[in-house]
């Protein structure tokens, strides 16, 4: 072979070089063009693979390793480093994180402590003494064998300011999950600490509401949850949201006046004071009690008001203080025909409490009974089938049943056999939790 003949020879091989490397480049950077999609990228290797399989054949020069070896004298071509992505670190809002925390707590519970945690009781109903006044070992095993969801307190129990801190500063040690210690402190006549002389006092919403300053009713929030936040409540039975629609209205004085226009800006005030106290709400009593003259603790006690009136009227109070942010709506024991069309008390129609309260008015906190062993239900029903009927119209919270124990067993038994789901039971303990625990994770 002459020199012109071995030069053109060396420039066809460094042609054919040229057209290998740079074909293994476009290779290269096909791959981390597709390896950016990664939808794409088991094709995109199929493909290339195959490419680089045909042309080896073609030319007959062996892998693409080792053209690259051939080309660069053996030294390895620097592999892309592989992109790093980072999975985005989702926040909890807290709305999610106090979700996860109740949920949590109730899948770990026995279905009979789910049961016992529907329940507000007296001290007394569970340690079985006349009256209670202290926390002791009495208490501490009467929380271990009910573990109910709340304690609500009366004036019988208070005789000091020590001796009722101690009382629910011990009770609340002696208690397996978070406990409501509830009270009755609306001012006016119904005032179980004021009476005491262990918190200022404080009108009734009657004298307030004729001050025609909501400004009042805030204050009275402040003062009354100063004084309950003292002892360790944190729950009250307040504010009264009902108003005297009819004359000799059974609520008397109980009321901020007889229209909702004037008693809903002090419902909302009230319940903005006891929350910046860190105290529960509680409205009531709905639909409203101050719509019959006839007392529910003795007896039926009925109205005649129809359903348009109390759409016009009540239903905004109520609403009003929902929207404020009260944590519970108490059922009354009341029949209200214009709106369930019977005779049935309002706490265990499904028409009030689920349909129109839960519903139509939209709020999703505890709706609690009014104290079950009033007259206008245990003179007609057994604690164990108000107890019932009461969860299967959509209430949460059973308060002061006539029998304790019966009432417990009574759902006990109806969950066992199908009548009430225990999801049912969860849903309202999700709801109770929220609230117990909601002050605890704001505080970390």
């Amino acid at each position: 072979m002459d020199e012109k003949q071995q030069k053109q020879a060396e420039m066809r091989e460094a042609r054919r070089r040229r057209r290998i490397r740079n074909q293994i480049l476009a290779y290269i950077v096909m791959i981390v063009f597709l390896a950016a999609a990664a939808a794409g990228i088991v094709a995109a290797v199929k493909y290339i693979t195959q490419a680089a399989h045909n042309r080896q054949q073609e030319e007959q020069q062996g892998s693409v390793d080792d053209a690259i070896d051939e080309l660069l004298g053996g030294e390895d071509i620097p592999t892309p480093a592989p992109v790093q992505t980072e999975e985005p670190v989702v926040e909890q809002t807290p709305e999610e994180k106090l979700d996860e925390v109740v949920n949590a707590v109730i899948d770990v519970m026995p279905l009979e402590d789910k049961v016992a945690g529907l329940f507000i009781v007296t001290p007394e109903a569970i340690t079985g003494v006349s009256k209670a006044v202290k926390a002791g070992d009495g208490t501490k095993d009467a929380l271990s064998e009910w573990p109910v969801g709340g304690l609500v307190y009366f004036a019988q129990n208070i005789q000091s300011a020590e001796q009722l801190e101690e009382m629910l500063h011990n009770t609340v040690l002696y208690a397996r999950a978070p406990l409501f210690l509830a009270i009755d402190e609306e001012g006016g006549s119904v005032a179980r600490l004021e009476a005491a002389g262990l918190a200022d006092k404080v009108d009734s919403a009657g004298k307030i509401g004729q001050t025609g300053d909501p400004g009042n009713a805030y204050q009275a929030g402040v003062t009354i949850g100063t004084a309950l936040s003292r002892f360790g409540f944190n729950l009250d039975f307040a504010p009264v949201a009902d108003i005297a629609s009819v004359e000799n209205s059974y609520m008397g004085d109980r009321v901020y006046g007889s229209d909702a226009q004037t008693a809903s800006p002090f419902v909302v005030s009230m319940i903005q004071g006891l929350k910046e106290q860190k105290i529960a709400s509680c409205l009531k009593h709905f639909p409203g009690n101050g719509a019959t003259t006839q007392d529910p603790h003795t007896g039926i006690a009925t109205t005649d008001r129809t359903a348009e009136q109390f759409r016009a009227e009540e239903f905004e109070v109520f609403r009003a203080g929902i929207e404020a942010g009260a944590d519970m709506v108490m059922v009354s024991h009341m029949a209200a025909p214009g709106l369930t069309g019977s005779n049935d008390p309002c706490s265990l129609s499904e028409v009030v409490v689920t349909d129109i309260l839960r519903k139509e008015l939209g709020f999703d906190g505890v709706i609690i009974t009014d104290a079950l062993n009033m007259g206008a239900i245990s003179d007609y029903y057994g604690s164990e089938e108000a107890a019932i009927m009461a969860l299967q119209a959509g209430c949460d919270m059973l308060l002061m049943p006539e029998d304790l124990e019966a009432a417990y067993q009574g759902i006990l038994n109806a969950v066992n056999e199908g009548y009430i789901s225990e999801e049912r039971i969860n849903d309202s303990l999700r709801r109770i939790y929220r609230i117990k625990y909601a002050d605890r994770l704001a505080s970390e």
